[in-house]
């Protein structure tokens, strides 16, 4: 099995209207019972970035700390999903059950296999 990172930028989800919001998470948590069910799910939630609560840091090679992302970028993850999945293809058939779910598109990344890696 491989696994894969599933997730979405902040402000994805701003489109969506307040009132749905409470739908959109119960098809969430759906999707993910449905992934815990296969036994694919390894981890998955939200970050959290509303006004006053992001505590979002870089802390650089030489120890520095920076709050915010890199300079160079503006982008923060807003939600991740780790699955376990035997191909690409099954990894992107759980991002799209995610995307309807969240009524957003899904970013899908492949670990890189490490065979030290304490399981």
């Amino acid at each position: 099995m491989t696994r894969y990172l599933i997730s979405f930028e902040k402000g994805a989800m701003d489109h969506i209207p307040e009132e749905d919001i409470p739908e959109v998470g119960k098809a969430a948590h759906a999707v993910l019972q449905e992934a815990k069910d296969a036994g694919v799910f390894l981890f998955g939630g939200g970050l959290s970035y509303d006004e006053g609560d992001v505590e979002h840091a870089v802390v650089g090679v030489d120890g520095v700390v920076t709050d915010g992302p890199y300079p160079e970028s503006k982008e923060l993850i807003g939600g991740v999903t780790v699955v376990d999945v035997p191909t690409r293809e099954a990894a992107l058939e759980w991002a799209a059950k995610i995307a309807v779910a969240c009524r957003c598109a899904q970013d899908v990344r492949k670990f890189m296999h490490d065979p030290d890696l304490i399981e």
